[in-house]
């Protein structure tokens, strides 16, 4: 009997150790998971800085005119807990035009009707072509279909987060611009 007095004592203690390690691990394992939880939520967050940004550069109204100008600003996006720095770098590039045919617009929309080109009626908006224009022009429109990769840095001090987002967009503009734009 004598020697199974500190038996007891061994035991607890082995079990001491183990639940011990399995608190110290577990404590571990939700605070790396924490760290990746936080680290997701700044790339979610930096990629929405990175969407807004690119969003107000191709919505002004100097993008078809300007787009280096347009892109030009660095832009700071403050979500209420962090401030991201947003720059469009480099500047956006065309990389495709197509002249939009007349008979691909829809007199009924507004914003198609600018686009109209008539070597017959002389109306705002429209243009009159000269008879040597009007075979090439018969159904070409005033407006041209572009297609522009833009791309997007975000950094955040905070969480040093680093996020590059690249973004294909399509603009509407006047084919002169689109011309300058697209080479």
């Amino acid at each position: 009997m004598r020697r199974e007095r500190g038996a007891t004592l061994v035991v607890a203690l082995i079990f001491l150790v183990v639940m011990s390690l399995f608190a110290v691990s577990a404590y571990l394992f939700s605070t790396s998971h924490l760290r990746v939880v936080g680290n997701m939520q700044a790339r979610s967050e930096g990629e929405a800085a990175a969407q807004v940004a690119i969003e107000q550069a191709i919505s002004s109204p100097t993008f078809a005119q300007n787009p280096a100008q347009a892109a030009s600003v660095p832009l700071v996006v403050n979500n209420g807990s962090a401030s991201y720095t947003v720059r469009i770098t480099p500047n956006p590039s065309c990389y495709r035009v197509r002249i939009v045919k007349n008979s691909e617009l829809d007199p009924g929309n507004a914003a198609d009707v600018s686009c109209v080109r008539s070597g017959t009626v002389q109306m705002p908006g429209l243009t009159q072509a000269t008879q040597a224009q009007a075979g090439q022009l018969a159904d070409n429109s005033l407006c041209a279909d572009t297609e522009w990769d833009i791309r997007a840095e975000v950094s955040d001090g905070r969480s040093a987060a680093q996020v590059a987002v690249h973004q294909g967009a399509a603009i509407r503009m006047v084919e002169a611009d689109a011309i300058n734009f697209c080479q």
